[in-house]
């Protein structure tokens, strides 16, 4: 039994998404241009709200911590998922599993609770326009997504530690493309009950908190529009919620398929399916829904490339 435990901490074997040798190289190139596209998105984002003076508002400060987000968890599964396509084994080294698990828990639950900030953001906006500036204020803001980080950093240890000092069995493949922790709980002899319970409470509390935040703004921001006169008011007022709606339902609804329901009712293949949606494909939406769409957003690349062309053409002179 030591023996079997030695070797379970030395490495575990991922799965991977496919076990079918013929579809790993379109997989591969699939997922290689996804992840690309949000690399470049976010990490454009984050450049383009930091440097450009007209997009230092708060809402554009919630985007750019969002994008940092979304860049923090797709990093932490899409390089090890790509290179596990052109691997002969798909082995993950023990330490490296347990780090994987530990950010990629904390940036999860940190989107959450920013896109519940984001909702908050859009109520203030709309709700109290002439005291938006006030009621978010710099010191305002920066509390709304510090407090999320502490929190979900701390979630993170507490989860990832209390799973890796448990005892593993000799199996050490995980049915998964990523080191989750509810495969890796499959993998325990001892006793779960307790890390469930953990897993369980808290996942349903984030959930259902940052959902409850989201739902009454958009209660008050729905009753603050139909009070609006006019229908270009009201088109306008609409247009400013629909993109961050439409991702919250999408993120929202997998987190609650994947999480909250009992282990036993699990389908890893299904899972598979749902964690590859918003580990990389949300990712990649996020910086297009949230700025493409956007004039103030266009505008600033606009005068970025309009900057840059001038530079290369006087470098040139």
């Amino acid at each position: 039994m030591k023996k079997e435990n030695l070797t379970v901490l030395d490495e575990f074997i991922l799965m991977g998404i496919t076990d079918h040798p013929e579809l790993q190289a379109p997989f591969f190139g699939l997922f290689l241009i996804i992840y690309v596209i949000s690399l470049l998105g976010n990490l454009g984002m984050i450049v383009l709200t930091q440097v450009d003076s007209r997009l230092q508002t708060p809402m554009y400060f919630f985007l750019r911590h969002l994008a940092c987000i979304d860049l923090g968890y797709s990093t932490s599964v899409g390089p090890k998922m790509l290179v596990n396509f052109v691997a002969n084994q798909n082995t993950i080294p023990y330490n490296w599993c347990a780090t994987q698990l530990a950010f990629f828990i904390m940036f999860i639950i940190s989107e959450l609770f920013i896109l519940a900030a984001m909702a908050y953001d859009r109520y203030v906006a709309i709700c109290n326009p002439l005291l938006y500036t006030v009621i978010m204020s710099k010191r305002v803001c920066w509390v709304l997504v510090v407090i999320p980080y502490l929190y979900s950093a701390s979630l993170s240890l507490v989860t990832t530690i209390k799973i890796f000092i448990s005892t593993f069995c000799g199996n050490n493949v995980i049915s998964h493309f990523y080191c989750d922790s509810l495969p890796l709980l499959t993998l325990i002899c001892s006793n779960t009950q307790e890390i469930e319970l953990i897993i369980l409470i808290f996942s349903a509390f984030n959930l259902v908190s940052s959902v409850l935040i989201v739902f009454i703004s958009y209660i008050l921001i729905l009753l603050a529009i139909l009070r609006i006169n006019s229908a270009e008011g009201r088109s306008k007022a609409f247009s400013t919620c629909g993109s961050h709606l439409t991702v919250v339902v999408i993120l929202y609804g997998t987190l609650f398929f994947m999480y909250v329901q009992p282990k036993s009712s699990h389908s890893f293949d299904t899972d598979k399916m749902a964690s590859l949606f918003y580990t990389l494909v949300i990712p990649m939406l996020n910086p297009m829904i949230y700025s493409l769409r956007n004039k103030e957003v266009k505008g600033a690349i606009q005068r970025i490339w309009k900057n840059l062309c001038k530079l290369s053409i006087s470098s040139s002179i």
